[in-house]
């Protein structure tokens, strides 16, 4: 356990944080399964449903949950999925 004040303030704000990007990254994952269940399944494609994939990505890639390079490879991925 930290002794200092800081390291104590520290350790919850991580415990917080890490919590919160856990349910983010976890809604990503969701949303980017069922886009891919939707297109494997022939399903009506709209361009919406690929730009709220891309938004969420951009979100996420913008608050350091993941990578920059993977939001753009992940994007170019569903664009791929989706063109088929």
């Amino acid at each position: 356990m930290p002794h200092h004040k800081s390291c104590k303030k520290r350790l919850k704000q991580d415990r917080e944080l890490r919590l919160s990007n856990r349910t983010n990254r976890g809604e990503l994952r969701t949303s980017l399964k069922n886009f891919r269940i939707a297109c494997a399944s022939g399903e009506e494609k709209s361009p919406e449903s690929l730009n709220a994939i891309y938004r969420s990505l951009d979100i996420q890639a913008r608050k350091g949950i993941i990578p920059r390079n993977r939001a753009a490879r992940m994007k170019a991925r569903m664009a791929a999925l989706f063109a088929r």
